[in-house]
């Protein structure tokens, strides 16, 4: 781990200034394993706001306000991405080119906008289901953030190809052994079922196999984009960690 390496995690995952960073495939891999520590001072705000509800502010309202700060806090990029991601994948049809052209534009097209719509559906009601419970639901929302930016570590694995003109795909892509990917990801499970104990002694059951459903998920996700868009790009590191986090919510709603 170096502290350039944490830099670049800061600049890349949130909206906080950083300063210069440095690119070089020792830093990148570094990046990608302290995704879930430069997040963190993110994750707690977001989760402090959820856990409004202890002021009776009404559940969905919480959510709806932790969502918007968590969001603000990223820049809105992972969401971005995954609008992105689903118009190139839905565009590969047309081949690989279209796709990446379709990807590259400013623009959000019909199926990306209906996949932010229904994401943000989800991961709000989810959210809110969480909170009925008062802070306990703000402080597994708050971990299921760290867990879910353990994802880009998976996703950039040795042996990912990167997405052709994908300047962060080039960077990070393909940096990270997996057997630290794994040890990151396993390590944010555990917090995430030590979190789940608050609620009792089944919920850490749940919230394993909830992140293991997420990892699943991002994985899917990995292999559909290599299939349409011929490998990883940064988009598609912002749509594996939204698609992350709406599985692990959803999942957690069934211990909750």
């Amino acid at each position: 781990m170096t502290t350039s390496g944490l830099r670049l995690a800061v600049g890349t995952f949130t909206r906080i200034p950083s300063g210069r960073v440095d690119t070089s495939p020792a830093s990148a891999r570094s990046a990608l394993l302290l995704a879930p520590v430069a997040v963190l001072p993110l994750a707690v705000l977001a989760g402090l706001v959820a856990a409004l509800v202890e002021l009776r502010l009404p559940p969905l309202v919480a959510a709806g306000l932790a969502l918007v700060v968590l969001a603000h806090g990223s820049r809105g990029m992972h969401l971005d991405g995954l609008a992105d991601v689903v118009d190139g994948l839905g565009a590969s049809a047309a081949g690989r080119a279209r796709a990446l052209e379709v990807m590259r534009r400013g623009d959000v097209g019909p199926m990306g906008a209906i996949a932010l719509v229904l994401v943000l559906l989800l991961q709000a009601a989810a959210l809110a289901d969480l909170l009925r419970h008062g802070w306990p639901g703000g402080l597994l929302f708050a971990v299921a953030v760290l867990l879910s930016r353990a994802v880009p570590a998976v996703v950039c694995a040795h042996g990912t190809p990167a997405a052709e003109g994908s300047r962060l795909g080039a960077a990070f892509v393909g940096t990270v052994p997996p057997f630290a990917a794994t040890c990151l990801f396993m390590t944010l499970t555990i917090a995430l079922a030590a979190a789940g104990l608050v609620h009792g002694l089944a919920a850490p059951v749940v919230t394993v196999l909830a992140a293991l459903a997420a990892l699943v998920a991002a994985l899917w996700l990995r292999r559909q984009v290599i299939r349409g868009l011929g490998g990883v790009g940064g988009d598609a590191i912002g749509a594996a960690v939204e698609v992350a986090l709406t599985v692990t919510l959803v999942c957690l709603t069934v211990a909750w």
